[in-house]
């Protein structure tokens, strides 16, 4: 994320059950994610054994959650999950499309005719994103495939 968005880290996680970790963040939210549908990648394989799932434990300075045989997630895919898994899916929404296109901050105020406040606010799950700004972010996507 870019300058003005807040930095969460994970501080703390523990395997649950198969597929199941349970994500404590920085910012005091913590939330039992399901890890079923990513697990199915091939690339996550070796934690099909529970015992090697069991053994997950936080990345350098709380960036993703890894295992020792290899596999890794990113605190922001992770977040993107957590926002799914507390019925933020607005907030998700939002990030996402921010993501999908590189904008920053001050970049997603310009496209939304926002303010780069307002836009951090609803970045950062402190305000709802109403449903006609993520509706605007669909319209920008248009105008911008057809530029």
């Amino acid at each position: 994320m870019n300058s003005g968005d807040i930095a969460r880290a994970i501080v703390r996680v523990d395997a649950r059950s198969h597929a199941i970790v349970r994500v404590q963040w920085s910012d005091g939210v913590s939330v039992d994610l399901d890890l079923g549908m990513i697990l199915r990648d091939r690339r996550f394989r070796a934690l099909s054994d529970p015992k090697e799932f069991k053994r997950v434990h936080i990345g350098d300075w709380g960036h993703s959650i890894e295992w020792d045989s290899g596999p890794e997630l990113s605190a922001e895919a992770l977040w993107l999950l957590t926002l799914s898994a507390t019925g933020r899916s607005d907030t998700k929404e939002f990030l996402e499309w921010r993501l999908r296109h590189g904008l920053s901050l001050s970049g997603a105020a310009d496209a939304l005719g926002l303010s780069r406040r307002m836009v951090a606010y609803y970045s950062n799950g402190e305000k709802r994103v109403p449903r006609t700004i993520l509706l605007a972010c669909k319209g920008w996507e248009v105008s911008e495939a057809a530029a």
